[in-house]
């Protein structure tokens, strides 16, 4: 009689305890889904502290990762050719020679630039010089119809355009417009130019320069070799301005390579 009712009183007090498990269980798995049902199964069976579950903290929503961008097939043909292209611009190129000694300006040279500049101080005149890339002329073009023998043969050279200005403090300048070819350099215009001329205004720019007096042209031939404008110099930027253009050209190729390879 007594152990009977041991038992039921045994069997009371568990019931409550069941019926709080499962109601606990029921409700994790309703706000959490069902995804972690196994979890809770592990975890109600090792962990139990003042009758409260211990379960790990699971993100609900599994990291996925974006694909990464893939490159189209055309881009990557390209990238292959341009590669090549500069593969054979680097291998072509012969690095020029050095300013030589004795040279009369102060060379400034800027990658991705077209120009190059050069300066010098004369007997208080700032000589400045501004250097066009070189046209290079093959020969192999016809000239049989060109009556003027002298033209033709300079249409057949190398020539390298510059802009030499010439100024003195406060005063106006002088500014030559000259083409050089391999051992001639020819005057092709010159103007006065006067700092406190406005650009609304138009100033006198003289006759053309072919069509002055001979020995005028010749003073002002002479005028430009004292200051450094002679062939020597003309000569050597010439091969520093091929150089160059190569230079330009094959950095150009990289930024392309640059830019698609983004």
């Amino acid at each position: 009689m007594a152990i009977n009712t041991i038992l039921r009183r045994s069997a009371s007090t568990l019931t409550p305890l069941a019926a709080r498990l499962l109601s606990g269980q029921r409700t994790f798995t309703h706000h959490c889904g069902g995804a972690f049902f196994t979890a809770v199964n592990h975890t109600q069976k090792i962990v139990r502290s003042n009758d409260s579950f211990l379960v790990p903290a699971v993100s609900r929503f599994p990291y996925s990762a974006s694909p990464a961008l893939k490159r189209p097939s055309s881009d990557d043909s390209l990238l292959r050719v341009i590669e090549n292209e500069i593969h054979c611009a680097e291998e072509s190129f012969e690095e020029g020679e050095d300013v030589p000694e004795g040279f009369p300006f102060k060379l400034e040279d800027n990658l991705g630039q077209q120009t190059v500049s050069l300066t010098r101080e004369y007997h208080g005149e700032t000589v400045h010089v501004e250097v066009e890339p070189s046209s290079l002329i093959t020969g192999e073009e016809d000239n049989e119809d060109d009556d003027d023998a002298d033209d033709s043969e300079k249409d057949n050279q190398s020539s390298l355009p510059m802009i030499v200005r010439i100024t003195k403090t406060g005063g106006p300048s002088l500014e030559f417009g000259i083409t050089a070819y391999a051992d001639e350099i020819v005057i092709d215009s010159l103007s006065v130019k006067d700092p406190e001329m406005t650009d609304d205004q138009l100033p006198y720019e003289g006759p053309r320069f072919d069509e002055l007096d001979e020995n005028l042209q010749k003073a002002f031939h002479k005028y430009l070799e004292i200051r450094g404008i002679k062939p020597s110099v003309t000569n050597f930027l010439h091969e520093y301005m091929v150089n160059k253009d190569h230079k330009e050209y094959t950095n150009w190729l990289k930024n392309l390579k640059k830019f698609v390879e983004a």
